[in-house]
């Protein structure tokens, strides 16, 4: 994967970086799904202090520690840019982001001037100073790849986010900010479409043709596609401020726009030059399929024709695309950084990538997560079954939490008790 990109130990922030977001998102994931089985029915309706609960278990603990933690990763990598102190920067990142989202979820449920304030100055410490630090960093280069581009469109989308949930914050505080409905669905669009698909989108063009052997996006597509889909939605902020009624209009083209690259990524997929699929090609293929579906139930949900049924389907089909993604991202990446660090640091006992996780485990994870997608999908219809999808959500974390802490428990193994590669001196 990154031997292309000539990645060297110095570059690599440590990768007990990457491996405490991974495993804190796994953690934050497990607890999803048990609080989806504790709350049933209730944990999926956005208006329910729980489903406000489970969606911000979803969002901030599970996507964005996924990303940040890929982020510190694949800077280097696909844009050249390297953290100067990733570790502090991650430290300084990370806990206050989990103290300020505990502390959010306590708001939604026992809600509270002071609870919210400090939620938001936690999540506001954590968040802005490293994406601002990264988006800095990216605009610094001389040439961009889509990748680099990309990452740089959802790291402003995210900023954004980040501002407009503080906004929603604040009037929930008793600050009267505005036309709280409005901030609200512009938080929601720029966090699912801007940040979390596109962050996506730009990882894709670069790891889909590495890992897969595929062709190559089309270069139009790299070069123009984030631009597109960041500036459909920083109209759709002008619109939703200044003439509600054309709002419709930008988010349609961002939700074609996406619809797009599933399309394409689909395609490149089945043109893949290694015959042999393993399950992250499945997990990407589900997690297309679940982006199109996505992005066809979203058209009469943003022109106002749908009903609290296809709501929840949208979310579902969303979160479908978005899980399935970092689950095929897991399963590359988790492997790949314990021998690549080991292997680096001269250790001859540096296990190879299948010993780290077992292709055969990765499969057994996308069963399970095939089965809590067919379990949810059966809830929409019943929900008496809202409560089986929890204990399978927290299933299928539980094999990518297991994943990442024995990859990590491996990794002190053979630092504890291996023995290294002396280079000899001149």
């Amino acid at each position: 994967m990154f031997q292309n990109s000539g990645l060297s130990l110095e570059q690599a922030p440590p990768i007990a970086v990457v491996l405490r977001f991974f495993l804190a998102g796994s953690l934050f994931g497990i607890a999803a799904g048990v609080w989806l089985l504790v709350y049933g029915v209730a944990a999926v309706d956005p208006a329910d202090p729980a489903g406000l609960v489970l969606t911000h278990l979803l969002t901030i603990g599970v996507m964005l520690s996924f990303m940040l933690g890929a982020l510190f990763q694949m800077l280097p990598v696909m844009a050249g840019v390297a953290m100067r102190s990733p570790t502090l920067d991650a430290i300084r990142t990370q806990w206050p982001m989990i103290a300020g989202l505990i502390f959010l979820l306590i708001g939604f449920v026992h809600p509270g001037a002071g609870v919210f304030a400090f939620a938001a100055a936690l999540l506001g410490v954590a968040l802005l100073p490293v994406a601002l630090r990264m988006l800095r960093r990216l605009g610094g280069l001389q040439s961009h790849s889509p990748s680099s581009r990309g990452m740089g469109f959802a790291l402003f989308d995210l900023i954004l986010t980040v501002g407009l949930g503080l906004v929603l914050v604040g009037m929930r505080s008793g600050l009267d900010l505005g036309d709280y409905p409005r901030f609200r669905e512009l938080h929601i669009a720029f966090g699912t479409l801007g940040w979390i698909a596109l962050l996506i989108v730009s990882v894709s063009f670069q790891v889909i043709e590495m890992f897969y052997v595929t062709p190559p996006y089309p270069r139009w597509m790299g070069r123009y596609l984030p631009a597109f889909v960041s500036g459909a939605l920083v109209a759709d902020l002008v619109c939703a401020l200044n003439a509600p009624a054309l709002t419709p209009i930008p988010e349609t083209l961002a939700a074609l726009g996406l619809m797009l690259h599933g399309a394409f990524t689909l395609r490149r997929l089945s043109q893949r030059q290694r015959p042999l699929a393993d399950a992250t090609v499945w997990f990407w293929r589900l997690g297309m399929g679940a982006l199109l579906v996505a992005m066809v139930l979203a058209l009469p949900v943003i022109w106002g024709k749908a009903d609290a049924t296809l709501h929840t389907a949208l979310a579902l089909s969303f979160a479908a695309f978005a899980l399935s993604v970092v689950f095929a991202m897991g399963y590359k990446i988790v492997p790949f950084l314990t021998w690549f660090h080991l292997n680096a640091q001269g250790y001859l006992e540096a296990p190879m990538m299948h010993e780290v996780v077992h292709p055969r485990y990765a499969m057994r994870h996308l069963w399970v997560h095939l089965a809590t997608l067919f379990v949810a999908l059966v809830s929409l219809f019943d929900p008496i079954f809202w409560p089986v999808t929890g204990f399978m959500l927290a299933l299928s974390f539980g094999h990518l939490a297991w994943a990442v802490g024995h990859a990590w428990k491996l990794y002190l193994h053979v630092q504890a008790t291996g023995t290294r590669f002396e280079f000899p001196t001149a």
